[in-house]
């Protein structure tokens, strides 16, 4: 069949991402094929030097194609993902449609690569903050083991898409001018502002947001630590890309400083940023357009045995959604 490619939902936000990162890491393929809804059907995205055309998804469109990314929504992901599969592709998924599902491997590489040797068609792609708190958790887990773990988020406007980053733009310019803001994609105007709330809230889970137990099931999945005492608030910012996490974690073992530093300093996908003297921590204008997760703010937490705090941001489009698809498809290869 031959490295045949496609893309659904190649002009959002994570479409466009993939084809970066497929071009910059030079993933190998013979053919790519971009999907997309009515709306965007009929443009033209550049890949390799070339005008690719963006195709209208339908009942043919993975005939002949050995991979499938999906960044079109859980709705889209669930109606084609198993056409797919039926046509001879492997899915990797980027909605939440089957990131529950006890067959479908749940993946972050850098944590858990073999789990796509399980696969029957579809891997699935975690929520991106699950990705980036998991690339930094994953290696301080395994040496002491992660008893407890606290969690803030602070999540850019990007997380919503381009239409969230736009109301952003349009509030702060409106406050700038004196006058008052008007919330569409959010819940209320998040110029100069932030507010808790990601995602719909659960009543069955307690009101903690959708946004909030994803990053609890997940890592639970992902860690294969079933009950893994998890609590995460999510909090969106007035940032246009990338996310950032305040992380507090026990450890079931005594962990020091310097040994946590060194975990971190050699674990995949991590950059430690980390001199507060210098003001150098992590921050999201830092993270931006970069693969790795930046860690700083590493200290001892006085309140509890066994303690420490940390500071992280990534790039939510990159590592947490385009790169990590891209980094799935290469273990496939």
């Amino acid at each position: 069949m031959g490295r045949n490619v496609a893309i659904v939902g190649a002009t959002g936000a994570v479409g466009v991402e993939l084809l970066r990162v497929l071009e910059a890491r030079e993933f190998p393929l013979d053919a790519l094929r971009l999907l997309a809804s009515p709306r965007s059907a009929g443009r033209r995205l550049r890949f390799r030097g070339e005008e690719l055309p963006v195709e209208l998804l339908g009942p043919r469109s993975f005939d002949g194609c050995s991979l499938a990314f999906f960044s079109a929504g859980a709705g889209v992901s669930r109606a084609w993902a198993p056409r797919a599969v039926e046509a001879g592709a492997v899915v990797v998924d980027n909605s939440s449609a089957f990131r529950y599902e006890p067959d479908v491997p749940l993946v972050v590489p850098e944590v858990n690569a073999e789990a796509v040797l399980g696969h029957r068609g579809i891997v699935a792609n975690p929520n991106c903050t699950t990705i980036l708190l998991l690339v930094v958790l994953a290696p301080l887990h395994a040496r002491a083991g992660v008893r407890r773990c606290v969690v803030a988020t602070y999540q850019a406007a990007s997380g919503a898409g381009a239409q969230a980053v736009r109301e952003l733009e349009d509030q702060s310019r409106a406050l700038l001018a004196g006058e008052e803001p008007r919330p569409e994609r959010f819940p209320r105007p998040l110029a100069f502002n932030l507010f808790p709330h990601v995602d719909s809230f659960l009543p069955e889970e307690g009101f903690a947001t959708r946004e909030e137990m994803k990053v609890v099931w997940e890592a639970r999945k992902i860690l294969g630590v079933p009950d893994l005492a998890l609590v995460c608030t999510c909090v969106r910012v007035p940032v246009f890309r990338a996310h950032s996490e305040a992380v507090f974690l026990q450890f079931e073992r005594p962990l020091s400083l310097e040994e946590a530093r060194s975990a971190l300093s050699q674990a995949p996908g991590v950059r430690v940023v980390d001199d507060p003297e210098a003001a150098e921590y992590p921050t999201p204008r830092l993270a931006e357009g970069g693969d790795e997760v930046l860690v700083g703010r590493l200290r001892v937490d006085p309140s509890c045995e066994r303690g420490l705090c940390l500071f992280l941001a990534g790039d939510q489009v990159r590592k947490g959604a385009a790169l990590n698809a891209v980094q799935i498809a290469e273990l496939l290869a």
